[in-house]
């Protein structure tokens, strides 16, 4: 099998940080963003969405999202769990999970897509025919992220990982939605301590640099 990679996008890295996590090696092919590669031909024949990462499996079949790509790795190699070890640990990393991608991603996304010249007519990742920003949704995922960042501050007041005593896909999640919000000026503030604890411990982790 193969993984389609990108070394700074935020997807790509959830998936790098599982990887390491769970000790797994899979053979890489990168992809270079800023050159656009992921919308050429020879990528778009893997995967027509002109999305990373990817993993193609031996069979050709192509699995196209990182936190499926990380679910089918998790089926293969159960330990250490990431993902939950039982029935009401799955349900808290995924309810914690989508919580960070659909508040704290989404804001990311939401301000550096509508609100950066440099994705003038590029306001969705992927591939889309011309797609105009919208300044208002960059006001938006402002007030999302300084909300998104306030839950988890009160939420880490109360345990050392995102959902409990356990490192889990969560804080892979959330590290990689706090690293990539930079790029959009978000930041979380001195006033966060708890949040701002929880990113040092997770910073600190060896596959945090994969």
């Amino acid at each position: 099998m193969k993984l389609y990679d990108a070394v700074w996008a935020p997807s790509p890295r959830r998936v790098r940080i599982y990887l390491a996590e769970k000790g797994i090696a899979v053979e890489r092919v990168m992809i270079d963003l800023r050159a656009d590669e992921q919308l050429g031909p020879a990528y778009l024949a893997v995967n027509p969405r002109g999305m990373v990462p990817a993993l193609l499996l031996d069979d050709g079949e192509v699995i196209c999202e990182s936190a499926a790509i990380c679910r089918y790795f998790e089926a293969l190699h159960p330990d250490p769990p990431l993902f939950g070890g039982n029935a009401l640990e799955i349900a808290r990393i995924e309810s914690m999970t989508r919580r960070i991608e659909n508040e704290g991603y989404a804001a990311a996304v939401y301000v550096l897509r509508n609100g950066n010249p440099a994705f003038a007519g590029r306001g969705a990742a992927g591939n889309w025919p011309n797609m105009a920003q919208i300044p208002q949704l960059a006001a938006r995922g402002m007030l999302m992220w300084d909300m998104f960042v306030d839950m988890l501050d009160k939420e880490l007041a109360a345990r050392p990982w995102m959902t409990g005593e356990t490192y889990t896909f969560a804080d892979i999640t959330a590290l990689a939605t706090i690293d990539f919000a930079k790029a959009a000026k978000l930041v979380v503030p001195e006033s966060a301590a708890n949040l701002r604890r929880w990113h040092a411990a997770a910073s600190a982790r060896p596959s945090a640099a994969a």
